[in-house]
Formats: C-alpha cells, structure tokens, sequence
C-alpha cells in the first residue's frame, strides 16, 4: 500500500467513514506483498528442487521418521509417498533436463502471469456496493448499532447480531440479494447490528472485558428497549465469543443463543498453527504496545497463514473469468469486503492471539472477562450452534468443542464455508431458513 493509500485509510478510520477505494484504485487483496512474495517463493523453489529429486537426494518425510513408532494408517501414508517419491525420480530420469527446465521455467511464468493479470482485473473492476445505510440507533465512540428495519411492528422478535472485531459487519449485507440481516427483517424480525468500526481514540487501549462488559452491555440495554420481550442473541466467528461472554452475564435478558462459526478449542486443528500464531504475537508485543493497534495487514497476514495458497488459487481463476459476470461481480464484492478490514486495539489483539491462539485460554478455561471465566456451562438458556462443515477459518472440531460443552444447545452442519454460510448461493436453504425457523421458536417460547 503507499503512503498516499495508508493516509487516506487512517483519515477515513478517524471519521469513522466507510466508503471503499474508487473503482480502479483497489489495493488488494492485502497483504499484497505477503501474497506475492509466496507466489514467487513457492513456484521458484520448483526450479531449485527438481535436480535434487532427480539425483534421489531429497529425503522424505517417511525417512526422517520411524516407521514402527506411527499408528498403521500413517504408515501406509509414508509407503505411499516412498513409492510416489521413486516413480517420480525414475520419470526425471528419462528426460531430458535442459528441456524440462525450460517447460517448467514457462509454467512458474504462466502463473505468474496468471496470478497477476487476475490481481490486476480485480483492481480495476467496475464493481462499487451501493447498498443504502440503515439508520444508527445508537452510538458509543468508534460503535454504531444498525437497525434494519426500523418501521417493524413493535411485537416483531428483535435480534442482536454480534459480529467480529476483525472484519466489518456487511458481510452480512454483502448484496441485495445476498444480505441475511435484510432477508431476516423481511421474515418479520427486527435484526439489529453491531458496527465496530475501526478503533478510534476512546478504543484504542480496549480489552475484551471493555467491549463485552462495556459496549455490548450497553447495546444489548438499548435492543431491550426497543422490544416488549427479550433479545434473541446471535454472534459470528469471533463475534460468538463476545456474544457467549455476554450471554453468561445478561442470561435473564435474553431468549436465546445463536453461535456462527464459533471457535472455542482452538488447538482442535492445526495446533502448530495456533501456537505459532500466539509465540509470533508475543515477539510483536513492544511493537504492538507502541502503536497502539495491529495495523489492518498485520491481521490479513495471519489469516493468511491459515491457507497460505488459497489467494493464489482464487485470483488465478479470477483472471479467467468472464469478468463483466455475475459471478466476477460477486468476488469482487466478497473481496472487497475481505480487504476493507479493520486494525484491533493492541491489548484485543495480544488477548486473542496469545491467549485464544497461542495458550488455547478458552477451552482451557482461562479466558476472563471482568474478572470471571467464560464458562459455557454456565449458559443455560437455549442455544443454537451454527457450525459449517467445510469451514477453513474455524475448524468445525473446535466449534463443536463449544456447543458440546453448552449444557442445552442444538447443533447444524450446513455443507458451507466459514463465509459461504452467509453468502453462498445456497446459503438461503441451508442455514437462514433452518436459522430463522429456530429464531422463531424462540421467540415465541
């Protein structure tokens, strides 16, 4: 990002403002650098390595382990890989090396080229979301709650929606037609919505304990009064662990618990991950400490080491499609939504990453918020747990670690993404339906 980018982010952060980069002047998918730096890393070591495989000389991991020590399935992977590694040395064997390289060199080029021409059509594409703001009905600093649909009866079911600190609300409202808290409202609910925006001022030294002790408190005081009965609670990703910490402190407020690809175990899946994330965090805490935030492509990089391939693949069929489409359109609308990110308060960040990441202070027990544990067996009203079987971003094993431990809580499996469950195109059958059908019942237990 330059330096003319980085200060109108900063300005539209300090206004509160929302409006995306003009048509033509994107600077994503952030953080560029990062994304094309593995790009190159990736591809060019194809050239370094296959004389090695060719000579025999690199080992597999079956040879650096010892066999009889693995469980049996694991030992049919390493022979598997044995005999791959040696049909593929007898292959190079057969060629010749100064044609291979000159083949393989053109394809480290052509998706090089194929990974920057889809980069560069997402840049210029003409898409702008045009979508009407809904009314604030309440304002604290940097927060704003949303209410979509203002002229609802006064009996309609009211719904608190607690997204992550993270990524902006509209993920919810990404399009027309692809906007749940809109289609929610047109079922008869009255969705109200919490915008965090970007920390300001008054945020910038923010706890956990300051958003959920604090804001949502408050929040959750003003959807009350907006309501003859009680609030029905729904939180995403990691807006679902600020709904749980509230739901355990408000319980007699509240009709019922909806968690959306909510993490809890966070060391269910890809613990080396998780833990790396948390010991990386603690080498940037003077950094963070001294700014004050994480900057918004600091947090993109670690969501990035999540699937570090996966930008590439994407913007590589995207550089392939038809891009006046709807189906261009509607990347560019999610990706621009993944790239207008926010930065977190330094202390939210080092909570999360430290002690969500690194020490797995949920399942642990460990996370506090006002001083007491977060405790899921606590919660005892009824729960609904939204858990997307082929979520990337929050493994279904550590989401179902938290509805296991709810004492009274249903549990869904829509075959979505982590994203797709709210924007995919059968997002609607699968999961709104079945989630405003349960909303329902709640509501009117």
């Amino acid at each position: 990002m330059s330096r003319q980018d980085q200060q109108r982010e900063a300005k539209g952060q300090r206004e509160g403002n929302r409006p995306l980069p003009a048509p033509g002047v994107r600077t994503g998918p952030r953080p560029l650098p990062m994304h094309l730096t593995t790009a190159l890393t990736l591809w060019n070591s194809s050239l370094a390595a296959w004389p090695f495989w060719k000579n025999g000389s690199l080992p597999s991991k079956a040879r650096t382990q010892n066999p009889e020590a693995s469980p049996p399935e694991e030992q049919a992977q390493a022979q598997a890989e044995v005999e791959r590694a040696a049909q593929l040395r007898e292959a190079l064997q057969r060629i010749d090396p100064e044609a291979f390289q000159k083949a393989l060199q053109a394809q480290v080029n052509e998706r090089l080229d194929g990974l920057l021409d889809g980069i560069e059509a997402y840049r210029h594409h003409p898409y702008s979301r045009d979508l009407p703001e809904m009314p604030v009905l309440w304002r604290e600093g940097s927060t704003r709650l949303l209410d979509y649909a203002p002229s609802a009866p006064a009996d309609a079911p009211v719904i608190l929606v607690v997204p992550s600190l993270v990524n902006r609300f509209y993920v919810l409202d990404l399009q027309a037609d692809r906007s749940l808290l809109r289609w929610l409202a047109e079922e008869g609910f009255r969705p109200l919505v919490i915008d965090w925006d970007a920390p300001g001022e008054a945020e910038r030294g923010f706890t956990l304990t300051d958003y959920v002790a604090g804001r949502l408190d408050r929040a959750l005081d003003v959807a009350l009064a907006a309501t003859k009965g009680r609030v029905l609670l729904t939180g995403y990703c990691m807006g679902g662990l600020l709904a749980l910490a509230l739901a355990q402190r408000r319980q007699r407020d509240l009709a019922g618990l909806v968690l959306m690809a909510t993490p809890w175990n966070f060391h269910a899946e890809q613990e080396e991950v998780s833990r790396f994330a948390g010991m990386q965090a603690g080498f940037l805490q003077p950094l963070l400490q001294g700014l004050g935030f994480m900057p918004t492509d600091m947090v993109q990089s670690y969501f990035a080491l999540l699937d570090p391939l996966s930008v590439l693949k994407k913007f590589m069929a995207f550089g392939r499609m038809e891009g006046a489409g709807e189906k261009a359109g509607r990347f560019v609308a999610l990706e621009d939504w993944l790239n207008d990110g926010v930065p977190l308060s330094a202390p939210v960040a080092l909570e999360c990453l430290m002690g969500w990441y690194g020490a797995n202070e949920t399942h642990q027990g460990l996370w506090r918020i006002a001083g007491r544990p977060v405790d899921p067996a606590e919660v005892t009203l009824p729960a609904l747990a939204l858990v997307p079987g082929q979520d990337r971003i929050v493994p279904p094993a550590s989401a179902l670690a938290l509805s296991g431990a709810l004492p009274t809580c249903e549990v869904m499996t829509p075959a979505l993404g982590h994203i797709g469950m709210v924007v995919a195109g059968g997002a609607r059958d699968q999961l709104w339906r079945p989630l405003a059908d349960w909303l329902w019942r709640r509501a009117k237990a």
